[in-house]
């Protein structure tokens, strides 16, 4: 614990340092995702598509986020579901990015502190290491899940009594800050940035998770999420949305992805149901 709590002085301290000479204030989410983002890279259309889920399952649902860190995403959804709560094991963490602790985030071991039972549960992050899968089904019988392949890990939940409804990919945050600073803060040849591009993984992978007699009505929220978001205007974004596409992970880009040693083309965003 004593190490964590350095790292964490040690991160808080170097993020003073960058801001000094930031390009951009919205880089230091995708530099430092810890302090000021997501150990996952979002767009306001995913938040809708896990508030959609919710309200597929209850007009006034309980919702968790585990894991949810100082509350990144866990405040975009509470825009739209107001009693929505966050655990997180890090209590350092959280007091530090806030004057006062949120009681809207509960410090706590999720392998025993969710108490409650909810109508969804989001996981956007575990340790490597820590399974809390069993922990986390018990309690739900909806979850929506993130996996970083070069991160995190026991984000799939096939074998807990549920089934996948939906997935799609998202660019990982290291593929993100990767190109960041590559094309910001270092004097890269703009061929050879070009050529360092296409090594990108776009890895991130969100799970949609639901018990059987939830099934449909999960799966119809989404579908209908999908239609929607062709229409959407620009007040339907987050500011940090413009360091994505300037990246080059644009909403629906086509990517090239490894698949049983096989490249395939992919599109980020792109739901994909079972």
């Amino acid at each position: 614990m004593i190490d964590k709590v350095r790292n964490l002085e040690i991160a808080i301290e170097a993020l003073k340092k960058f801001r000094k000479y930031s390009i951009s204030p919205l880089h230091e989410r995708y530099i430092f995702p810890l302090l000021s983002g997501t150990y996952f890279s979002y767009r306001k259309l995913d938040v809708l598509r896990v508030v959609a889920i919710a309200r597929a399952i209850s007009n006034k649902p309980k919702y968790c986020d585990v894991g949810c860190g100082y509350g990144d995403f866990l405040i975009k959804i509470r825009e739209f579901i107001a009693d929505a709560i966050g655990i997180e094991n890090c209590a350092d963490l959280v007091c530090r990015s806030h004057t006062i602790k949120p009681d809207f985030i509960k410090i706590t071991d999720a392998r025993w502190g969710i108490t409650d039972r909810f109508d969804i549960i989001f996981v956007g992050w575990m340790e490597p290491g820590i399974d809390l899968r069993d922990a986390i089904a018990e309690k739900t019988d909806v979850i929506v899940s993130t996996l970083d392949q070069g991160i995190s890990l026991a984000a799939e939940f096939d074998g807990h009594g549920f089934y996948k409804v939906a997935s799609w990919r998202t660019p990982s945050w290291e593929d993100v800050n990767t190109e960041i600073m590559n094309k910001y803060y270092t004097q890269i040849h703009t061929d050879t940035l070009n050529n360092l591009s296409r090594l990108r993984g776009a890895h991130n992978l969100w799970y949609v998770y639901s018990r059987k007699q939830n099934f449909e009505r999960v799966k119809e929220s989404l579908i209908k999420s999908q239609e929607n978001e062709q229409n959407m205007g620009a007040h339907e974004r987050y500011d940090f949305e413009d360091i994505l596409d300037s990246c080059g992970f644009n909403y629906m880009e086509e990517i090239e992805t490894i698949c049983s040693r096989n490249q395939k083309l992919e599109h980020l965003w792109e739901m994909r149901f079972t």
